[in-house]
């Protein structure tokens, strides 16, 4: 029997993909990614959550499992490590793809592309480093790392190879795949984000559990569709900018409860990422800040209301006090325990 705290879809529409009974899925609406409970000996989470839900993320691991012994992060960004610190607190280690272990660690500037993209993570530390084939004990079962490089570096999934769960981060939903960043990974980051998603196709995974979105009801469409999203990335480079754009302004929208029309061109000017996407697509930033938004407004992706632009996707208000963390030039030096 599946245990999940959300529908997945209308009344009508084809049930997902049965979960076993020791594994508990929590499908969450922007700015949270959907987090994995895993109960058992070892009690276990998947991804944590965005840093304005921690409480709530806590209070609901607990109630489910009484305790949290592990957090693994599928990657870094911020809406999949907000509760982090707390559950560590609290007692959890962390667990990360072994490339942005090491970065946390060393403090390094560009954590979690944090101030790249302007997203809030508060500091945390990782405890254990995780490298393609390693074998997790989470709850009472054996999970396997499987590194799946291309949405960021340390991309990972999970395979349970039993039950044939495939827990796979931001890599595919059932209707996207995760965005690429050409600018700070290469502009190979395409190609290595299609490679992995062969990857786990080749896996021929019974239930695909998305960050975003329901558990696909047909996994092996839901992989198809990503392999031909994936390949158009990988064709079209100025494609691939411009998707990556439009999903990283329409999350600053969702987690500032919009911004004032007037002071939205000079928001954009200021962030790393519109430079290097203007340079990419060869613009002026700009021309790029107009035509973002005029496409976005033209598509429905952003709405302008009450004097704001506003993300249209569905999402939860977040604290304006939640935001003010500081970037990872300025966290406290690592403690490892």
């Amino acid at each position: 029997m599946s245990r999940q705290t959300e529908a997945t879809g209308p009344r009508g529409a084809s049930a997902p993909p049965a979960l076993p009974t020791w594994a508990t899925w929590w499908q969450r609406p922007f700015p949270n990614a959907n987090t994995l409970l895993l109960a058992g000996s070892q009690p276990a989470l998947v991804d944590s959550g965005f840093v304005s839900d921690a409480a709530d993320t806590v209070a609901w691991a607990r109630a489910h499992a009484g305790r949290i012994d592990l957090v693994v992060n599928t990657h870094w960004h911020a809406d999949h490590v907000g509760a982090n610190a707390l559950l560590r607190a609290g007692g959890a280690a962390v667990a990360a793809g072994a490339p942005e272990a090491e970065a946390i660690s060393r403090r390094d500037p560009g954590c979690c592309a944090a101030e790249y993209l302007d997203q809030p993570v508060t500091p945390y530390d990782v405890d254990v480093p995780l490298d393609d084939g390693q074998l997790l004990r989470l709850g009472d079962q054996d999970w396997e790392v499987v590194r799946t490089p291309g949405h960021t570096p340390g991309h990972l999934a999970l395979w349970h190879p039993e039950e044939r769960l495939l827990m796979v981060g931001d890599a595919l939903s059932d209707h996207d795949v995760g965005w690429v960043n050409l600018a700070v990974d290469g502009p190979g980051a395409a190609s290595i984000a299609l490679a992995s998603l062969h990857r786990m196709a080749d896996l021929d995974p019974r239930v695909i559990l998305p960050s975003h979105g329901p558990i696909p009801t047909d996994p092996g469409a839901a992989l198809a569709a990503a392999l031909r999203r994936g390949r158009r990335l990988v064709d079209d480079p100025d494609g691939a900018v411009w998707y990556g754009a439009r999903r990283i302004f329409a999350f600053a929208l969702m987690i500032r409860d919009g911004m004032p029309v007037d002071e939205v061109e000079q928001y954009l000017r200021a962030r790393a990422w519109l430079t290097d996407a203007a340079r990419l697509l060869r613009l002026a930033p700009e021309a790029l800040v107009t035509e973002l938004v005029t496409t976005m407004l033209a598509s429905g992706g952003i709405v302008r209301r009450d004097g704001r632009l506003r993300a249209a996707a569905g999402h939860t208000p977040v604290a304006a006090e939640s935001l003010r963390v500081p970037y990872p030039r300025a966290w406290p030096v690592s403690e490892p325990r």
